[in-house]
C-alpha cells in the first residue's frame, strides 16, 4: 500500500509539472506572437530592416525568432520627376483623417487613370518601373502610398485589410477630382489584396483591375514565413494571425482575398511568379478561379520568377501582356 501511496504521489507530480511545462510553455509562446505581431505591423524610426527570411543564416534566423523584426518605415529620397517630369506630388484624404500621399502623371483627360498600390513594407516609388510602363500604353498614373508608408500619415500597417479604405479613397479623389476617362487599379502582393478587399466590402467598382503576387489568405502567407524561417508554420501562424488581427482591430483569419474576389465583376489580369515563396502559384490561380468570369479574366505566369517586379525584371513581357489586356478591354468598353 505504501508503494502503491508513493507510485500515486510520483505520478501526480509528474502530471502537475508536465501541466505546468505546458501552461508557462504557451504563455511564452503566446508572448512572442504578441511581440512578432507588433513588430510586423508597426514601422519604426529607425534601425536597419530585418532581411527576408529567405537570406537570413540560421543564426540569424533563430535572433529573429526571439527578438522579432525590426521593419523601419518605408520612404524614399526619389522626387516624382523619376516616373516622369510632368508627374507631381499630391494628398489625398482617406478614412478618420488619415492622409495618403502620391504621384500624379496626368497624360490627359481622354487618358485611362491607373492607379498602383504596392507591397507590405514598401512604397509608391517602388512602383516607378509599372507606372513608367503604363504611361508608354497611354494610360495616366496615380502612386500611391498606403497609411504608414512614404509621405502617407500613420505608422502601422494592416497587410490589406484597413488599406482597402485607402484604395476606396482613392477611386472617390478619381471619381470626383479627376476627369480620366475610366480607372484601373494595380496592385501588388498586400495591395492586390487590399483592391480586392475595396471592391468587395467597400463598393469600388473599377473599370479593370490588375493584380500581381496575390496571396489567397492572411493565414496562409504568414505560415510561409514561418516555413522560410525553418520553423513548423503551427501554432505560430495562427497565434500571429490572432494576435495581430486584436491588435489592429479585425479579425485576421477572416482576411480572405479568395472571398474577396467573389466580388469582382470587372476585367481582370492575374500575374504571378511561378517559384514565389511568399504567394505561391497555386494561390494564385485559387483567388483567380473565384473572380467572376466577364468574359475578359486572363492569367499570366511568369517563369523562374519569386515575390519580386515582374515589371522591372521582364519588362518586354509585362509591357505585352497588359498592353494586350487593356486593349481587350478598351474594345470591349466601346462595343
Amino acid at each position: 500500500m505504501a508503494d502503491q501511496s508513493k507510485t500515486k504521489r510520483r505520478t501526480k507530480r509528474g502530471l502537475i509539472a508536465v501541466a505546468a511545462i505546458i501552461v508557462i510553455g504557451g504563455a511564452a509562446l503566446n508572448m512572442l506572437a504578441y511581440r512578432h505581431a507588433h513588430a510586423m505591423m508597426h514601422f519604426t524610426d529607425s534601425g536597419v530592416r530585418t532581411n527576408s527570411p529567405e537570406s537570413l543564416t540560421r543564426l540569424a534566423k533563430v535572433r529573429t525568432l526571439f527578438l522579432g523584426v525590426n521593419v523601419p518605415r518605408p520612404v524614399t529620397d526619389l522626387s516624382p520627376d523619376v516616373v516622369s517630369p510632368h508627374c507631381r506630388s499630391i494628398s489625398i484624404d482617406s478614412a478618420e483623417g488619415i492622409t495618403l500621399g502620391a504621384w500624379y502623371c496626368d497624360a490627359g483627360a481622354e487618358t485611362p487613370l491607373v492607379a498602383l498600390f504596392h507591397g507590405y513594407a514598401s512604397e509608391k516609388a517602388c512602383l516607378r518601373h509599372e507606372a513608367r510602363l503604363f504611361l508608354d500604353l497611354g494610360t495616366s498614373v496615380l502612386l500611391v502610398d498606403f497609411r504608414g508608408s512614404g509621405e502617407s500619415s500613420e505608422a502601422y500597417t494592416t497587410v490589406g485589410f484597413a488599406e482597402a479604405e485607402d484604395v476606396a479613397a482613392v477611386a472617390r479623389y478619381a471619381l470626383e477630382e479627376s476627369q480620366h476617362s475610366s480607372l484601373v487599379l494595380f496592385g501588388q502582393s498586400m495591395g492586390a489584396a487590399a483592391i480586392l478587399r475595396a471592391i468587395s466590402e467597400h463598393d469600388v467598382t473599377p473599370d479593370a483591375v490588375v493584380v500581381e503576387a496575390v496571396f489567397d489568405a492572411m493565414l496562409t502567407t504568414v505560415r510561409h514565413r514561418f516555413e522560410a524561417m525553418s520553423v513548423p508554420p503551427w501554432p505560430s501562424a495562427e497565434l500571429l494571425v490572432f494576435w495581430g488581427g486584436k491588435q489592429a482591430g479585425f479579425d485576421g483569419f477572416r482576411h480572405n482575398p479568395v472571398a474577396y474576389a467573389r466580388s469582382v465583376t470587372c476585367p481582370i489580369l492575374f500575374m504571378h511568379g511561378s517559384q514565389d515563396p511568399r504567394a505561391t502559384v497555386e494561390e494564385g490561380r485559387r483567388v483567380f478561379a473565384a473572380a467572376e468570369e466577364t468574359g475578359i479574366r486572363q492569367f499570366r505566369e511568369f517563369p523562374a520568377t519569386g515575390h519580386e517586379s515582374y515589371a522591372a525584371r521582364f519588362p518586354g513581357e509585362w509591357r505585352e501582356a497588359v498592353g494586350e489586356f487593356l486593349g481587350r478591354v478598351r474594345a470591349a468598353s466601346s462595343k
